[in-house]
């Protein structure tokens, strides 16, 4: 575990809204291979995916060598798909199962593992959900569980803008099924749908009141932060960030070049953003479904592309830097140690 001390950050001194900013980074661990996913044990412990290598290793809460668990099967590699996403069963420390989303051949999928109890080694025990129409890129990939205790989906349109606003469809999505693959009752339309018109969902995060946020990158104009409503249709490929016309409007809307969204989570009144093509972490103040405040930068080009943020049990946040992973706009050379894992201690803002 090494303390990193990197070069002042100019947006470190700008106004904030109150709430917590960015404190002492410190470095977990390094050499990761194009990591994707990461999803806390309860004992503190992250696992992480490796995108290519369909490999999942894990790091322990203080940081060190991330030891491999096993990997999963059927991962497809292609411009941004392979093993994605990773979620820990709540009920964990009784089941033993981790949900991953897998890219695959003919459809995406996301399935249930259970890893042993030495963590040594993992199976596959179901396909949780499949038929997610797969394509070079726009796969989605993130995966999350609600405070309802329900699985949510963020999938992409798979280069396909027809498939967003098409509810038949389950791509260009927020999706959102019991952990058995079921569909919850008062899901919209009786399908594992809950929201319509996304191009592609990486971040899904959810408020201390249960708001939830996502992530989707835009084309050439905007990328957005959404307040997700059951059955509201976010406007994709009619409308990009506060332009064109229907659908919901975002929260907030953030260009490209400064942005790029891939993970997202809650913690201190605001919303965090990992940023690949932006190399750099947003803050984004919000109470519930109400913008409180103005984006505030953090961490920008230090360590270049960031894919996930999680709030740690203690609070911090885990990041992953994606520099071994160039296969997107935005990529850098990758530095000696790349890929990493940060931990990002949140103090009180002055």
């Amino acid at each position: 575990m090494v303390a990193c001390s990197p070069s002042p950050d100019p947006a470190a001194t700008a106004p904030t809204a109150a709430g917590l900013v960015p404190g002492q980074v410190t470095e977990l661990a390094r050499g990761l291979h194009m990591p994707w996913g990461l999803t806390f044990l309860p004992d503190g412990s992250a696992l992480v995916s490796g995108r290519v290598s369909g490999e999942i290793r894990r790091i322990p809460a203080a940081g060190g060598e991330a030891a491999l668990v096993g990997s999963v099967p059927g991962a497809t590699q292609s411009a941004e798909g392979g093993l994605l996403g990773l979620a820990a069963s709540p009920a964990f420390e009784s089941d033993r199962t981790v949900f991953a989303y897998v890219s695959s051949s003919p459809a995406n999928r996301v399935v249930a593992l259970r890893v042993a109890e030495d963590f040594r080694s993992l199976h596959q025990e179901r396909v949780v959900l499949d038929g997610i129409g797969t394509g070079n890129r726009h796969h989605g990939g993130r995966l999350q569980f609600g405070p309802d205790g329900n699985l949510w989906i963020g999938t992409g349109d798979a280069f396909d803008t027809a498939t967003a606003p098409n509810r038949d469809s389950l791509n260009g999505k927020v999706l959102r099924i019991r952990p058995d693959g079921t569909v919850p009752p008062d899901n919209p339309f009786g399908t594992p749908v809950f929201s319509t018109g996304h191009r592609n969902v990486q971040g899904i995060a959810f408020g201390e009141d249960g708001t939830a946020y996502a992530a989707e990158l835009g084309l050439n104009a905007w990328d957005e932060l959404n307040v997700l409503r059951a059955g509201a249709d976010y406007g994709w490929p009619g409308s990009e960030g506060p332009d064109g016309q229907g659908g919901e409007r975002p929260i907030f809307a953030l260009r490209p070049t400064e942005a790029s969204p891939s993970g997202i989570a809650y913690a201190g009144g605001a919303v965090w953003v990992a940023c690949l093509r932006g190399q750099r972490l947003w803050r984004l103040p919000v109470d519930g479904s109400t913008r409180t405040g103005d984006p505030t930068p953090y961490l920008v080009q230090q360590y270049g592309r960031l894919r996930a943020v999680h709030v740690a049990p203690d609070g911090a946040l885990w990041i992953t830097t994606s520099n071994t992973d160039r296969t997107t706009l935005g990529g850098v050379a990758p530095k000696n140690g790349d890929d990493r894992l940060l931990r990002v201690e949140l103090v009180p803002a002055r």
